[in-house]
């Protein structure tokens, strides 16, 4: 069976602009995820709506995520998402970071089981779609996962996404698979992978080792590398990459050009990018530092340019 490939919800970068360009250049992802939305004061910011709204995905399929501790936020959020057109979201049990830990969301849910497991009792037979949940193996405890994952047997869930690091981790060290292979006997969801797969000998990796796994989320792995799922489905790519990824890049710019407001705000962003797509191309540190440097447009594109002409593709 050929390995369905999610695309991981990824603050600041995998939103509506992100997805849409890299469906017109590449393929191989299967479903991708939003970055969460959630109640803030009282209303979902505008620029939140807006990444989940139908005409602004007319690419992916998209499952939307949420942020939530609350019944009541929980069944608003899925209603209404629901009557977009949504047939199933998703909880985020994972954020890792402490402004959102600390409150109680995200993978600082992760210590409290009976408080997840009332949260679904009470609002799956009011909201009208489907759930899939995201989780961290906890919060500063990797086990917290083992007394978690029994009490979702009894909820209905279409799958359970599982990210073997801690919330504490953030994304440093290593994903610990022994606990993700733990996890498996524990459950009678349908499990998929995240974390640290960012390229084929990584990909053929985990495979090696989890034959049985056929759904995994890949995140950082998918910006540095658009080609990755293609490549771990088989699928032969046409062209240049280099020159496909130049093509993406500039639509991408015009993209955020029209989205966001001054030349800041778009530098700030397409730098982002640029953490991870400079891991695909020779010197990696020099041409993010090169991108990093740029206090302008003007700036940020002559380095861009640079990159293209003297650099390689790697990946």
């Amino acid at each position: 069976m050929q390995t369905k490939i999610s695309l991981a919800p990824l603050q600041g970068l995998t939103d509506f602009i992100f997805r849409n360009t890299y469906d017109k250049f590449f393929t191989g992802i299967d479903v991708a995820y939003s970055p969460y939305i959630r109640i803030e004061k009282g209303e979902v910011r505008r620029s939140k709506h807006r990444d989940i709204e139908p005409e602004n995905n007319t690419g992916l399929k998209l499952i939307p995520q949420i942020l939530t501790n609350k019944e009541e936020e929980f069944i608003y959020l899925a209603n209404n998402l629901a009557e977009l057109g949504y047939k199933e979201i998703n909880w985020n049990l994972g954020c890792p970071f402490p402004m959102v830990a600390r409150h109680n969301l995200g993978s600082g849910m992760l210590n409290n089981k009976e408080f997840i497991d009332n949260i679904l009792t009470n609002v799956l037979d009011k909201i009208n779609c489907k759930l899939s949940i995201k989780m961290r193996s906890g919060y500063e405890n990797d086990s917290d996962i083992f007394n978690i994952l029994p009490l979702l047997d009894k909820h209905d869930l279409t799958e359970i996404i599982i990210h073997p690091r801690t919330g504490k981790q953030m994304y440093k060290g290593d994903v610990n698979l022994d606990i993700f292979e733990k996890c498996l006997p524990l459950s009678k969801h349908n499990i998929t992978y995240n974390g640290d797969i960012t390229d084929l000998a990584s990909y053929y990796e985990f495979k090696k080792r989890f034959e049985n796994i056929d759904s995994i989320m890949i995140g950082r792995g998918i910006i540095a590398n658009p080609f990755l799922p293609a490549e771990i489905k088989g699928i032969e790519i046409d062209g240049d990459r280099k020159d496909l990824f130049k093509q993406f890049h500039g639509e991408l710019l015009v993209g955020y050009s029209e989205l966001l407001n001054g030349d800041m705000q778009i530098l700030k962003r397409m730098q982002a990018f640029w953490e991870y797509f400079s891991l695909s191309f020779t010197e990696s540190r020099k041409t993010y530092k090169k991108v990093k440097k740029a206090t302008s447009a003007a700036k940020y594109i002559n380095a861009v340019n640079q990159i293209f002409n003297e650099e390689d593709w790697i990946a």
